[in-house]
């Protein structure tokens, strides 16, 4: 009988296999045995599956922390990155404080100009009072201005327009704290762009032109300058570029009309009062444009516009050279047609009912160009070189922004309710 058997005999009747108690127990002992061993088994496969997990995770951590200052880096000028972090620790008075100087791209864009951004503050002659006195000179204003060059012992600023008129001297406070007495080298009414000198002694940064042209939508930009007076000199504001080549109203002698348009670079960087002549810079401290105007209401938190730098620099060289931009003139006043009511559009100047926009001649000087050309009081100018022309602003945008001194100009004027052709020469004069 073999070692089986030994534990084992069949019943013949029921078909049945009897197994004694001691096979049975070494039955079980050896079913034991069978799962510890899995048991075992599977708990080395899942700490082998957390070891490999774990190891990748701490390995894409590290990619992730050696990666991040490159992907940082190429962030749209949108993000703000930071460039490098310091800290140290300091006890005062028993209180422990951490010191962290943070750096970032912002920070080093307006270390780089903030000093060449001054303030600008004019100073007139005070009117006669009640006893016919003088009072003096007393400051009427303040802006800010930027210092673009410097130049046989000269530092050049350019500011607004607005910000040094009717002045009878002008003083620049730099960002150490000194005041300068400031010339003016020339100012143009039309751009609201002005330019003014001082010594340079104290001048210890320089703005760079950058290229307003490649600005795009939504890139970060920096507004400084001296919101509310010197008080809050050097203020910084930043903000996006929220549109290009904008056209603002501008109405230059403040009857109510508008006498321009100007283009401009629209941003949400708040602008205040004061902040006028100051920098829009890039990401970078490039100059990209001199602020210039805020729009706000109830209703509206705040449009700032600047000139664009590539729109400033023209006038800037010109300034320097001559003092003014010379453009050229017809020699005639003007009115829209708009503005004529229609009895005065039928009966004293006669034009066709189809003609509803124009600009009529107010006043022809003597001597002008338009005068020498035949132009007429009450004539009503439609068209210049092919171009039809619906009221003043589009006038003076043709003229300034086509023509030269010197140039011909050819119009087309109902007289009368007649249309007729006349051809101009154009000149340098004070008038249209």
């Amino acid at each position: 009988m073999n070692e089986h058997n030994q534990f084992e005999k069949k019943d013949e009747t029921s078909n049945n296999t009897y197994t004694s108690p001691l096979s049975e127990r070494l039955k079980q002992d050896e079913e034991r045995r069978k799962r510890e061993k899995e048991k075992k088994s599977m708990g080395s496969s899942k700490t082998g599956y957390f070891v490999s997990a774990l190891s990748g995770v701490i390995i894409g951590a590290l990619l992730v922390w050696l990666l991040l200052p490159s992907v940082a880096n190429q962030m749209p000028n949108g993000g703000t990155t930071t460039n490098n972090i310091s800290s140290s620790n300091k006890e005062e008075n028993g209180i422990s404080q951490n010191v962290t100087a943070v750096t970032t791209d912002i920070t080093e864009a307006v270390e780089k100009v903030s000093e060449a951004v001054v303030g600008i503050t004019n100073i007139q002659q005070a009117a006669n009072n009640f006893w016919m006195q003088q009072s003096g000179p007393q400051e009427v204003g303040s802006g800010s201005g930027v210092v673009y060059k410097i130049e046989n012992n000269q530092a050049y600023i350019v500011t607004n327009h607005h910000v040094v008129e009717g002045a009878n001297q002008l003083e620049v406070t730099l960002a150490d704290g000194s005041k300068e007495e400031a010339q003016l080298v020339g100012s143009d009414v039309w751009t609201d762009l002005a330019v003014i000198v001082i010594d340079a002694k104290n001048v210890k940064v320089v703005a760079e032109f950058g290229d307003s042209e490649v600005l795009k939508v939504g890139e970060t930009v920096i507004a400084i300058g001296n919101p509310l007076g010197l008080e809050f000199y050097g203020s910084v504001t930043q903000g996006i570029v929220s549109g290009k080549d904008r056209s603002v109203p501008v109405d230059l002698n403040n009857d109510g009309t508008s006498d321009w348009t100007t283009e401009v670079l629209q941003t949400d960087a708040a602008i205040n009062s004061g902040n006028s002549g100051g920098a829009l810079v890039n990401i970078v401290g490039e100059l990209v444009g001199i602020k210039k105007k805020k729009i706000a209401s109830s209703s509206v938190e705040g449009l700032g516009f600047s000139i664009p730098i590539n729109t400033a620099i023209p006038i800037i060289t010109e300034l320097e050279r001559s003092g003014e931009v010379k453009r050229p003139t017809m020699g005639i006043s003007l009115m829209d047609l708009t503005d004529v009511p229609s009895y005065y559009q039928q009966n004293t100047l006669r034009i066709p009912p189809e003609v509803t926009t124009g600009v009529v001649v107010t006043e022809v000087v003597r001597g002008s160009a338009a005068e020498k050309a035949g132009m007429q009081q009450y004539d009503v100018i439609v068209e210049m070189d092919g171009i039809k022309i619906e009221d003043s602003i589009d006038l003076r945008k043709h003229l300034y922004n086509n023509k030269e001194v010197g140039d011909t100009l050819q119009l087309k004027v109902y007289r009368q309710g007649k249309l007729e052709e006349f051809t101009l020469q154009l000149v340098d004069n004070t008038t249209l």
